[in-house]
């Protein structure tokens, strides 16, 4: 066979589906006569089998009308998994059951639920299938990759946790509607300054990531501590960064920050401030200091401010920590926190598609831990508990 002719196969075998191709090496077999197959199997690598098969659909060609425009007979090709195995989609749940019925001993249930993992069980169960079929599998069956949710608490609900919830609700939604600020308050997860890894992925060029320190030992910069207040019905944040102690005193005194530079140009005709916090923490319920500090902002201010907390155990429902710190952690995700500037500038950064506005400044003040508030001056605060829960709701009014 000379180059033109088998250059004119090798280039038309690409353009060809699997039939056009084994019907079109059939016709050179016949076409060179005797020899034929084995000199088209050489060059083009296509089985005798294969070429053999071409040109027996050339002969009966005309009878096969229904075959026309297809690559194989009707029903030809490889079987569904589920077709060849219809007790596939039992056993793969039983697989992935943690305990199943009848077999307390199943072998996934101490080991990681991977593909590979998977596709091995079956195998010893008989089933030839591959790891991309045990993905298929695992995707029309409704089975994707998750990681676990925080949802089981550790110590028993209150029996007014839901009543609690609409008690914020309903005086929230009062507060907004005559133009009061709704604020909610808590401290964000401490950070440690320094070229420390941070999580997160940010794009660089290839091979050409940031570098950072290889371990995280706690920093001589020290750690900062964001406070957060968060207006709800503004979509607005406020932080106040400190390097000093997570205390009430640093709380109140975050509020007090808010006052003078955001709330008295917005609010300054309002007689109430309302504020939803968490139950625990620098500015929990049971917290003498917490109260006491309030009520020096309460006589500065003029204000009345009413506090509402939470149930114990419900902290993640404060609003703070899905509309204003999530996006604080995607905006900075990836980047080392090298310094205070680049954690104020990180803040006041972050924006979102809805209008998050938020204003992050640095506290330089020094807040002393075990400060303790005597019992008399205690006994002083202006605080007038709600018939509902006055433990977790009350009102501190000036004095």
């Amino acid at each position: 066979m000379d180059t033109s002719e088998t250059l004119r196969i090798t280039n038309m075998l690409p353009l060809l589906d699997e039939r056009q191709r084994r019907l079109f090496l059939a016709n050179e077999a016949k076409l060179l006569g005797y020899g034929g197959i084995s000199e088209i199997q050489r060059i083009s690598g296509v089985s005798r089998v294969t070429i053999t098969k071409g040109i027996k659909e050339l002969k009966n060609i005309k009878k096969e009308k229904n075959y026309i425009g297809r690559c194989r007979k009707e029903g030809g090709g490889r079987k569904k998994t589920e077709q060849k195995y219809p007790e596939i989609k039992d056993k793969l749940e039983q697989l992935l059951e943690v305990h199943t019925k009848g077999d307390p001993e199943n072998p996934l249930k101490y080991t990681s639920k991977s593909i590979r993992n998977i596709e091995t069980e079956f195998k010893k169960s008989g089933y030839d299938i591959s790891d991309t079929t045990v993905a298929t599998l695992l995707k029309n069956n409704g089975y994707s990759l998750q990681s676990n949710k925080k949802e089981l608490a550790q110590t028993k609900s209150h029996p007014d946790r839901n009543g609690q919830f609409e008690y914020i609700n309903k005086k929230a939604k009062a507060c907004g509607k005559r133009g009061r600020p709704v604020l909610s308050i808590d401290e964000k997860k401490k950070e440690n300054i320094g070229n420390y890894k941070n999580k997160g992925q940010e794009y660089h060029k290839k091979k050409k990531a940031e570098l950072v320190l290889d371990h995280d030992f706690i920093s001589k910069l020290g750690k900062a501590t964001p406070y957060g207040i968060y207006d709800i019905f503004k979509n607005a944040g406020f932080v106040n960064v400190t390097l000093s102690r997570d205390t009430a005193e640093f709380a109140a005194a975050s509020l007090k920050r808010w006052w003078k530079m955001v709330g008295s140009k917005t609010y300054s005709a309002c007689d109430e401030i309302l504020i939803t916090a968490d139950c625990g923490g620098s500015n929990g319920y049971r917290v003498h200091l917490w109260k006491w500090e309030v009520q020096k902002l309460a006589n500065e201010i003029g204000k009345k401010i009413t506090v509402l907390h939470f149930p114990p155990g419900t902290s993640k429902w404060n609003k703070i920590e899905h509309r204003l710190f999530s996006f604080i952690s995607k905006n900075w995700r990836g980047k080392p926190l090298i310094d205070m500037a680049v954690i104020i500038n990180l803040i006041n950064s972050t924006k979102t598609e809805k209008g998050l506005v938020v204003k992050c400044v640095l506290d330089k003040n020094t807040y002393k831990t075990k400060q303790i508030v005597k019992d008399e001056d205690y006994k002083l605060i202006n605080i007038k508990p709600h018939k509902f829960h006055g433990e977790w709701n009350y009102t501190i009014s000036p004095q």
